[in-house]
C-alpha cells in the first residue's frame, strides 16, 4: 500500500499538469498542497499505527 501511494504521489507530482490538465505554467501550490497531503498522510499512518 506505501510503494502503490509512494507511486500515485511522485506520478502527481511530476506529471499532474500533463495528466489532469492544470495550466501550462508550473503549478507550485498544487504541488505544495499534494506534498504537504502526503507528508499528513505519513504522520497519520505513523500515528494510528502507534
Amino acid at each position: 500500500m506505501v510503494g502503490l501511494a509512494t507511486a500515485m504521489f511522485i506520478g502527481l507530482f511530476a506529471f499532474g499538469h500533463e495528466m489532469l490538465g492544470w495550466s501550462g505554467t508550473p503549478n507550485d501550490e498544487v504541488q505544495l498542497g499534494l506534498f504537504i497531503a502526503f507528508i499528513l498522510g505519513i504522520v497519520c499512518g505513523y500515528k494510528t499505527k502507534g
